[in-house]
């Protein structure tokens, strides 16, 4: 038999029924929150899913570094494998799994990018090491070995002795969801799982149900 997470979190078949629903947005602050509290390393890992150009699904885990009512936003290399996907099929799904209070989203839509202002603000908040990684991996490229990474770092930290810009092929995409799905852990698999829909990424969501 599993926990039952703080039932005030739950969604419910009342409030469904009377409309009262809580908007997904603020109830996945809600859920984050919860998760800040309980998980011991990064609450904020999401799995983040695309295709490639033969349709074959592709995910890995990324971190969520902005969310507001537009989507949910991550950082990258566009010229990363999922940059080059997301370039290519501009829909992406998002899934947080926290174990720790048992719950899980799921989020689908299509993806856009951050503006230059929001991509400049994230790059300058990092630690330095990182934005000098930025400038030296080729990401997702062969690597012949740990010493060309290593080098390239030092060249970079010659280069750039003071502050360093964001590089061009380095931004932010942000996931617009259609669909968000909250699931939390049921006794026996039966699961309560809910999942708020809307037709575009302007459009008035609509909530159900789900058999888990």
């Amino acid at each position: 038999m599993n926990a039952t997470p703080d039932a005030t979190l739950t969604l419910d078949d009342a409030s469904l029924a009377a409309g009262n629903a809580p908007d997904p947005f603020d109830l996945f602050e809600e859920w984050f929150a919860a998760a800040t509290a309980a998980e011991i390393n990064d609450p904020n890992a999401m799995v983040l899913a695309t295709t490639d150009a033969d349709g074959l699904p592709n995910a890995r885990t990324v971190l969520l570094k902005g969310r507001d009512r537009r989507g949910f936003v991550f950082y990258t290399n566009l010229e990363s494998a999922k940059g080059r996907e997301l370039a290519a099929h501009s829909k992406a799904a998002l899934l947080f799994h926290w174990k720790s209070i048992r719950r899980q989203v799921r989020i689908r839509g299509p993806v856009t990018p951050v503006s230059n202002e929001e991509a400049d603000a994230y790059f300058a908040s990092r630690p330095r090491g990182s934005q000098i990684g930025a400038w030296s991996s080729d990401q997702s490229q062969p690597a012949a070995d740990r010493a060309a990474l290593e080098a390239r770092v030092a060249e970079r930290e010659a280069e750039f002795p003071g502050d360093v810009p964001r590089p061009p092929h380095w931004s932010g995409l942000r996931v617009v969801p259609t669909v968000i799905e909250f699931w939390q852990d049921g006794q026996y698999r039966l699961h309560d799982r809910f999942a708020y829909t809307r037709p575009g990424v302007d459009g008035a969501w609509a909530v159900q149900r789900l058999f888990p």
